[in-house]
């Protein structure tokens, strides 16, 4: 597994960059690309590093632009795909966290896995499995080892079923239409994707920062 990260950051350091670019993402492969992408993002350990919330905004904004516009996409093939990628994807997470054990986890010579790991550790202890399986959908690498971590402490399976389908619709839906809705109000808008993608990043950044600064407050409170 370890091979497999410096695999997936090698691939995406001889394209680039272009991998973390929605627009180009987009501009390639369409409604594919966001199905693959958000089968890694949430059901291999290796795709953690991809734009899973900046890619489904800018689904969104893309779709909103005219019919006509050499960037456009139809919005419920986007959405369908988008859904479909988050869905199968965190099962296959979650077979692979259940069959692998901890020691997969162990194996994974990443440190921004292993922050995820800790930090979705601390979500199912205070939020419980339904509650964190659903937040983590929103929270970058959370979401891509929650699903393995479930998977590897017991959960069972009809429960984690239940709540990553429900998380992965609230997730991959409301996000897509949210960039419609901002690309359907601001005329114009495929001009501004830029600063706009930027701003999503910095939006979807905000649940881990949230996360880091309790642990650390409760970690001060412990001493």
């Amino acid at each position: 597994m370890g091979f497999a990260v410096h695999a997936a950051v090698a691939v995406r350091e001889s394209l680039g960059g272009s991998l973390l670019d929605p627009k180009s993402l987009l501009a390639t492969f369409g409604p594919v690309g966001v199905f693959v992408v958000m089968f890694a993002e949430t059901g291999l350990l290796v795709g953690f590093f991809l734009p899973g919330d900046s890619l489904l905004f800018t689904a969104g904004v893309l779709a909103a632009t005219g019919a006509g516009s050499a960037l456009h996409v139809s919005l419920p093939v986007v959405m369908v795909a988008a859904a479909l990628g988050a869905v199968t994807g965190a099962q296959v997470g979650f077979l692979i966290g259940r069959r692998g054990g901890s020691a997969l986890l162990v194996r994974v010579k990443s440190r921004h896995v292993h922050d995820g790991v800790a930090r979705g550790s601390a979500m199912l202890s205070r939020y419980g499995y339904g509650k964190a399986v659903v937040l983590a959908r929103f929270i970058p690498v959370v979401r891509t080892v929650l699903n393995p971590l479930a998977g590897v402490t017991g959960m069972p399976a009809r429960q984690f079923a239940l709540w990553q389908v429900v998380g992965g619709l609230v997730w991959t839906v409301g996000v897509t239409l949210a960039g419609y809705v901002l690309g359907a109000s601001v005329p114009n808008v495929d001009t501004y994707l830029l600063p706009i993608i930027a701003v999503v990043v910095l939006l979807s950044l905000s649940p881990l920062l949230v996360e880091v600064i309790r642990s650390r407050r409760a970690k001060r409170e412990r001493v």
